[in-house]
């Protein structure tokens, strides 16, 4: 098994996709969000699970990943507690909606209908992995409620 760190590049909307999947069910805390307006950038850091790592060694595992974003204009938020830096979070996926182009909108949708919408000069994105994996206690799972 290889742990090398993965570094994507997301320049339209199948290569967010790409990111959605490796970032689906990470954990994070309001705290790990940033927008720097002055840069116009949005950055977050999460602990995905390593669905590949976890495959492969048949062990649930986890890795340190950050995620950016450039072009942001702006930032609107649902349902995330702006008073309670420590709440946790759980990442389901992102999102590209085109809106004149080169300029669209990404969303960040979470557990609980929580919700990020960045509005973007431009789809910009990089991803980097932080770090090594570690062994964690529970793999995710979706309810075929939630799923549908």
């Amino acid at each position: 098994m290889s742990d090398a760190p993965l570094k994507l590049l997301a320049y339209d909307a199948e290569d967010l996709a790409i990111l959605s999947v490796h970032l689906q069910d990470a954990e994070l805390k309001v705290s790990d969000l940033v927008y720097l307006p002055r840069e116009h950038r949005f950055a977050l850091a999460a602990d995905r699970f390593d669905w590949e790592a976890s495959a492969l060694e048949k062990k649930n595992r986890r890795r340190r990943t950050a995620l950016h974003f450039e072009g942001v204009t702006n930032v609107r938020c649902k349902g995330i507690p702006q008073d309670d830096k420590s709440a946790q979070l759980t990442l389901l996926a992102l999102a590209f909606e085109p809106g004149e182009t080169p300029a669209g909108a990404v969303n960040l949708l979470f557990m609980d209908g929580a919700a990020i919408r960045l509005e973007v000069e431009c789809l910009e994105a990089a991803f980097k992995d932080l770090g090594p994996t570690w062994t964690c206690s529970c793999c995710p799972s979706h309810p075929e409620s939630e799923v549908a």
